[in-house]
């Protein structure tokens, strides 16, 4: 089977297009090239796409999709994880009834210009349940009206070898002509097989080298003094997963639901996350390197996709459809 063709859009930093193509490591686990080349990728972050270039051999470009015309691509597979801000179940402020903020119609609009073998979709939780799934139905919808059958599914990150309890919805759609419907992997780990991925494997040590990331005393005698249902301070057991990061890690708050450390108890030092950290929490591998400040480093890699995640859906993508496309041939 020759190279895959592929196109990102909403690419972020890369979390999912490090998946997407596969060939690092991450916790001494080789996760193999998957056979696919990326030919366009963009996103209206210019610091994520800095990021993104810093580290992919194809290069993104950075640019709102509003703007862009697909008629000229052409592409085995599209992927996109559409800005989720507006279905996000943290977002007081969201306003998902205003089209503007569905970028999946754009999206939809740009695989129907590409007409890719296959496209995958993704999401938070919210947009799957927001309305009693009133979103995701008018997405699945669209998707289907330009020719495509949709499996879905809302998966754990931790099921697939991540340290952190991170849901989000999957959608894959298989162009009809090709007549094979996509089933989803079984958990990699979990359930009677491997052992889920500790949140200790990935922090070398409690104590930060840098004192800047503890909580300050002030912040500490404020969750004491809150009220019994507004008491967060959620410190993580290094012996489980780590609960879902955000991309506002730089302002974590112990008055939030936010995950953090608990360095002493005795001694009541809690600390955030250091940079570090964080992006292997999401499954990057220690050689990825974040352009731009330490806070544009915490919102790309709160805003990114798992790449071990992404990695196990893609594997199979190719193994189910790809392969027996060849075969059939």
């Amino acid at each position: 089977m020759g190279k895959l063709r592929a196109i990102s859009l909403f690419c972020g930093a890369g979390g999912s297009c490090l998946g997407l193509i596969g060939g690092f490591t991450y916790l001494k686990k080789r996760y193999r090239p998957t056979g696919i080349d990326i030919v366009h990728a963009s996103d209206i972050d210019e610091k994520a796409v800095k990021t993104y270039n810093a580290n992919f051999r194809h290069k993104a470009d950075v640019a709102d999709i509003d703007d862009l015309s697909f008629k000229r691509y052409s592409a085995d597979i599209v992927m996109g994880g559409f800005p989720c801000k507006s279905f996000s179940t943290v977002n007081p402020t969201k306003k998902p009834e205003e089209r503007k903020t569905q970028l999946f119609w754009q999206l939809a609009r740009a695989i129907e210009e590409i007409y890719p073998k296959v496209f995958i979709a993704e999401n938070v939780k919210g947009f799957y349940r927001l309305q009693q799934g009133k979103y995701f139905k008018l997405a699945k919808n669209e998707f289907e009206k330009i020719g495509y059958n949709v499996s879905h599914r809302l998966i754990n990150a931790s099921d697939f070898g991540v340290p952190q309890k991170r849901e989000r919805l999957i959608m894959i759609g298989v162009r009809k002509s090709i007549k094979c419907d996509f089933i989803f992997p079984d958990p990699s780990h979990g359930n009677g097989t491997r052992p889920k991925v500790k949140l200790g494997e990935v922090i070398d040590s409690l104590e930060p080298e840098n004192g800047k990331y503890y909580f300050s005393k002030k912040a500490v005698e404020g969750v004491k003094k809150a009220k019994n249902n507004m008491k967060r301070a959620l410190a993580q057991d290094l012996d489980d997963q780590c609960l879902t990061i955000t991309s506002h890690l730089a302002k974590v708050s112990l008055n939030s639901r936010d995950p953090v450390l608990l360095v002493n108890r005795k001694k009541e030092l809690y600390r955030r996350f250091t940079p570090l950290e964080a992006a292997r929490i999401q499954s990057f591998p220690d050689s990825f390197k974040f352009a731009g400040s330490e806070g544009d480093a915490y919102r790309q890699i709160g805003n990114a996709v798992p790449p071990v995640m992404m990695w196990y859906q893609v594997n199979e993508i190719v193994k189910q459809i790809f392969k027996k496309i060849k075969i059939k041939k």
